[in-house]
């Protein structure tokens, strides 16, 4: 966990510091707004997602984080009705759920179709925060052949507060920077 105070808000290239800010006073919690983080690998989305949920935590919420591959296996596994219908009242119980990742892995039709069915629950009645690292227009490529990506994203999106973030990835910064200090300790040592 990495807090805000550490973020280094000049490396994306395009990141809403103020939207961002808005998003930690917590407020869209009480007109069941959504958060949707969107951008490429590496810019902090789940890092600001992580802070956004321990803030809400802090202020007494109650909040579930997962990612959308634990969230969606765990559901997809599931082969009674009654343990499914639980388990998404597990999910849509919380003030906040926070789903990282979506974008990553590509599912089935039954796993579009259980976001859908967790999204409607939860729609209009409790705020859902999702990281994402594709564009909306491309979550047919995260659910190829579902029929409901498109009211899927319409509930997301609808009464949303979406961030864009753009710019190269900062673990991929990281590394370069490691590689050129290993780089130039190499070079000192040489005779």
């Amino acid at each position: 966990f990495k807090p805000l105070a550490d973020f280094d808000w000049r490396w994306p290239e395009q990141c809403d510091q103020a939207a961002i800010a808005e998003l930690m006073t917590l407020g869209f919690l009480e007109t069941a707004t959504n958060a949707l983080l969107v951008g490429p690998s590496g810019l902090g989305k789940t890092t600001i997602a992580q802070n956004i949920a321990h803030q809400a935590v802090l202020r007494g919420h109650t909040v579930l984080f997962t990612t959308a591959g634990q969230l969606l296996g765990e559901l997809a596994a599931l082969d009674s009705d009654s343990a499914l219908r639980r388990r998404l009242r597990h999910y849509a119980s919380p003030t906040l759920l926070v789903i990282d990742e979506v974008g990553y892995l590509s599912y089935s039709n039954r796993a579009a179709d259980l976001l859908f069915e967790l999204t409607n629950r939860r729609y209009e009645k409790k705020s859902v925060i999702v990281t994402t690292n594709k564009p909306f227009a491309e979550w047919h490529e995260v659910f190829p052949n579902a029929a409901c990506v498109v009211s899927l994203v319409d509930r997301l999106t609808h009464n949303a507060e979406v961030i864009a973030l753009e710019g190269e990835s900062y673990r991929l910064k990281e590394a370069k920077e490691r590689a050129e200090q290993r780089a130039q300790r190499r070079r000192r040592k040489k005779p």
